[in-house]
């Protein structure tokens, strides 16, 4: 974990300078490769996402991440539910800020009734779930299980799920990446053993055990990232993760995967997605949808990680999320066109299953056109 240096003060959340190579409290080890009481399977990746304490949930700041190394604190699950909207965390980063969110909900609501504590907490999942339009239906399995996990504590008699609910956020997090490590073992079996693989605005769980499973495989391939513009999350945490895990990593720019592609021989493009309809359509960071036509006509398959989302059996259910437009007009803070312009920014693009080499889940590598198959429970998924 990361210890505290000083606080910040901000509109909203606060945000709490840190550094880095501390912490024991957030990463209690494993025994005998079980996990354990608060111990994390993300630590060896270093993934500090969202993590509640005593009153309190402290999200990494991924806008700024990883120039500065800050911690936005929430102090309630209504400013956790602020900082998903704003951006705060990013990836698969809101799926752990939502159950670490419902255990501050909790606290909120301790020494009250058991009916009056369950009513705040549905309302509290509602106002998680909603942050974001586009993975409402993931965000809702996830509250909704959290709640599951605060009735079980309640039949033991506890006035105060909290700990519960934060314990039970754990062993979701853990099961996410047991599920994805598997996918990584099955995607890394695609790469080449020497060769370049383009990614797109990747979830850090996916490509740090795709990469994990390609270093023991003894591949030697070169990775290159798009920026994905306007939050820069290729360049500031794909890239990253690439670089820390110890491969050959190059940054390009939203305008290069099409001449990346044609003269510096690239084998793969793969991407992780925020929903993956049953149907086949394919939902992820805007920009994915472009890349992917790009390598159909290079002949470059595409493979996307993840499972099917059994609560979109179609497209049809997708409701793409639409940003503030002055939000392209700028990056990391800074102007970059003039004000009185427009900007047009849809946070997601859907690419169709025609696009689609194959879909790469823990259960193995599903054609799009056969996600029916996939046997999961049907509120299964992997981030």
């Amino acid at each position: 974990m990361i210890a505290d240096a000083e606080m910040v003060p901000i509109t909203g959340p606060v945000r709490t300078a840190e550094k880095q190579n501390s912490g024991k409290a957030e990463e209690r080890k494993s025994r005998n490769g079980k996990t354990g009481q608060g111990a994390r399977m993300d630590a060896p990746l270093r993934e500090y996402i969202a993590w509640y304490e005593a009153g309190a949930v402290r999200i990494l700041d991924r806008r700024i991440y990883p120039v500065e190394v800050v911690k936005v604190e929430c102090q309630t699950h209504r400013e956790v539910a602020e900082a998903i909207r704003d951006m705060v965390t990013q990836s698969a980063g809101p799926y752990m800020a939502a159950s670490m969110g419902m255990a501050l909900a909790a606290w909120e609501c301790r020494g009250r009734s058991e009916a009056e504590q369950l009513k705040y907490l549905e309302d509290a999942a509602y106002t998680i779930s909603h942050a974001r339009p586009t993975t409402t239906w993931r965000m809702t399995k996830i509250t909704e299980s959290c709640i599951e996990a605060a009735k079980k504590e309640f039949s033991r008699g506890s006035d105060d799920v909290s700990e519960a609910i934060k314990e039970f956020s754990i062993e979701q997090n853990n099961e996410r990446y047991a599920g994805m490590a598997l996918a990584g073992k099955y995607l890394a079996e695609l790469f080449p053993d020497h060769g370049a693989v383009m990614t797109q605005c990747f979830a850090e769980t996916i490509v740090g055990m795709m990469l994990r499973e390609a270093k023991l495989r003894g591949k030697d391939i070169k990775l290159f990232c798009p920026e994905t513009r306007p939050f820069f999350q290729g360049s500031r945490l794909t890239a990253t993760v690439c670089h820390d895990m110890g491969f050959d990593t190059t940054v390009i720019t939203d305008n290069m995967p099409a001449s990346v592609m044609k003269n510096e021989g690239i084998d793969l493009f793969t991407s992780a997605a925020d929903v993956i309809c049953v149907d086949g359509h394919v939902v992820n960071k805007v920009g994915t949808y472009q890349i992917a036509i790009a390598a159909k006509y290079h002949g470059i398959p595409y493979y996307v990680s993840g499972t099917p989302d059994h609560g979109h059996q179609t497209i049809d259910s997708v409701k793409i999320e639409f940003r503030d437009p002055k939000e392209v007009l700028q990056a990391m803070g800074t102007a970059t066109a003039n004000q009185e312009v427009k900007g047009y920014y849809p946070a997601f693009d859907i690419t169709p299953p025609e696009l689609v080499t194959g879909v790469v889940t823990d259960q193995g590598v599903f054609a799009a056109d056969r996600l029916s198959e996939y046997g999961a429970k049907p509120d299964g998924f992997l981030v």
